[in-house]
């Protein structure tokens, strides 16, 4: 896995000079843009493991990229830096999916626990997300008379059972079962039943 890097965007030079030498310090990368603007006409858009973004910068803000990202379908947390008087607007963006916010002056030690703990969950996420798409590959790599008995022995029902609601014979659901068990990898049916479950939560 590559290392994490973290994406500032502050119109502050002081600001982002200050941030990306802790993260240095750190052993964290990061890339460095004086605005939102100029993160948005990189193209494709620069990905990162966290972003600390500052709420209010010229031109397009901190509030308006993060519409943008999820727009964009670009999940990257990110870490609103604030002034005092911009908590409610930090508040209300973490309502709509911000990780976290941090308020000027903040304290070193306060800003790295929130930056690795973005990245943790991040990188989480990611693993999560790959994982379901590995299993959605094994799912449409099954027929679509193999994935009729895969939901119903999901749901609990018994050959015969599910024989009767298809149309077909049990042995032929059996044949579809084994089928259905040796594409997803299910070395049991509560493996299969907990792989279907997932996809579908």
């Amino acid at each position: 896995m590559q290392e994490p890097i973290v994406c500032i965007i502050d119109d502050d030079e002081a600001i982002r000079e200050s941030l990306r030498l802790l993260l240095f310090a750190e052993d964290l990368q990061s890339i460095v843009f004086e605005s939102a603007d100029v993160y948005l006409r990189e193209e494709p858009p620069p990905v990162c493991d966290c972003m600390l973004l500052d709420i209010r910068m010229p031109g397009t803000d901190g509030l308006e990229l993060f519409s943008i990202l999820k727009k964009r379908h670009l999940p990257f947390p990110v870490i609103f830096i604030t002034g005092h008087g911009d908590i409610p607007l930090a508040v209300s963006a973490i309502k709509r999916g911000a990780f976290d916010f941090l308020t000027k002056p903040f304290q070193e030690g306060e800003l790295l626990s929130k930056v690795k703990s973005a990245i943790s969950h991040y990188q989480l996420d990611r693993k999560r997300l790959d994982e379901l798409r590995a299993l959605q590959a094994r799912v449409d790599s099954c027929t679509p008379r193999e994935q009729d008995v895969m939901r119903l022995l999901a749901k609990g029902l018994p050959n015969k059972g599910i024989a009767e609601l298809l149309g077909i014979s049990p042995r032929t659901v059996e044949i579809h079962r084994a089928h259905v068990m040796e594409k997803m990898g299910a070395a049991s049916l509560p493996a299969l039943v907990r792989m279907i479950t997932s996809l579908e939560s």
